[in-house]
């Protein structure tokens, strides 16, 4: 039995030459994967488009429909940071449909990864940074209704703060949010999560995994979660255009390892997502994210 990896073609589209946002990655990301052997098609799983009733268990029914209808207002627009199209709708929606699906392989199945993800910094009532819907958020929404989990650990190592999904649970118990990130880095004014970790400018591998590794145990312990959803961003790397961090590839796969052994150990379900990651060189890239998938095939085939 294979590691269960979620990818859909939707999840890339066309966008302006010259746009900084790198969207081939996710069909190269599920390409690589293939090619590798870390996955089958047999282990790859299609998600469902999310329905309008699931985003609006977090977003705001203005919100969601003036995205939905391309309403929104061009400032609105501008800080999501892609243009508008009905492809762009039906990519986000997809998206989101794809984390909760691996959600839903993670309680069944112990480890699952999706191929796209990591929308920490919508909000209720706006996106921004190229985030529109929080999947992290409507998935932990939508597994909570159907009494599939009661609390949710959001372990968000993205280099950018997850201000987006901190504030959406910023009163709710049962959603626990913790994001280790860069303090010097988007966004600007940060929004309290249960527990933020800012990390140096420069920091490298061993400091930022003697961090982690300081964190995760404890926050395991102390939190239960029946789920935890993570954000494996690989912006903290070197070479990233927006990152600030020092990590090498070596160091994000320990990362993986890590966090990935550590939920496996203590029983705890993982659903990944891949988060940001931005360089020109697109195959470095698309490589560095596929260390999620090769850390998680290997810890899967322990299980």
């Amino acid at each position: 039995m294979s590691l269960p990896v979620v990818y859909h073609p939707d999840y890339v589209i066309p966008l302006p030459d010259g746009h900084r946002f790198p969207m081939p990655k996710f069909r190269l990301l599920r390409d690589l994967l293939v090619r590798d052997g870390i996955v089958t098609e047999d282990s790859l799983y299609a998600p469902e488009i999310a329905s309008i009733e699931r985003l609006e268990l977090v977003h705001t029914p203005d919100y969601t429909r003036g995205f939905q209808n391309g309403t929104l207002d061009p400032k609105a627009q501008r800080r999501i940071g892609l243009p508008w199209s009905e492809a762009l709708v039906k990519r986000t929606r997809t998206a989101v449909g794809g984390t909760i699906l691996t959600a839903r392989l993670a309680i069944e199945r112990g480890i699952a990864c999706n191929t796209a993800g990591g929308t920490h910094h919508a909000f209720p009532d706006y996106g921004s940074g190229y985030c529109i819907f929080n999947d992290l958020a409507i998935a932990s929404r939508v597994l909570q209704k159907e009494g599939l989990v009661r609390r949710v650990l959001i372990l968000d190592l993205d280099v950018h703060q997850g201000d987006g999904t901190a504030w959406i649970f910023r009163d709710d118990a049962s959603v626990f949010t913790f994001s280790m990130h860069c303090e010097a880095n988007f966004p600007g004014t940060k929004r309290q999560s249960d527990l933020d970790v800012p990390l140096p400018v420069g920091l490298d591998d061993d400091g930022y995994l003697q961090i982690l590794a300081g964190h995760l145990d404890d926050l395991l312990s102390a939190v239960k979660p029946d789920l935890v959803l993570y954000d494996a961003g690989v912006d903290p790397h070197v070479d990233d255009r927006l990152g600030k961090l020092a990590l090498t590839d070596t160091g994000l796969y320990r990362r993986e390892r890590m966090v990935l052994s550590t939920c496996a150990a203590g029983g705890y379900p993982v659903a990944a997502v891949i988060g940001g990651g931005y360089a020109d060189d697109l195959d470095r890239l698309v490589y560095r994210h596929s260390l999620l998938h090769r850390a998680a095939a290997e810890v899967f085939d322990r299980l």
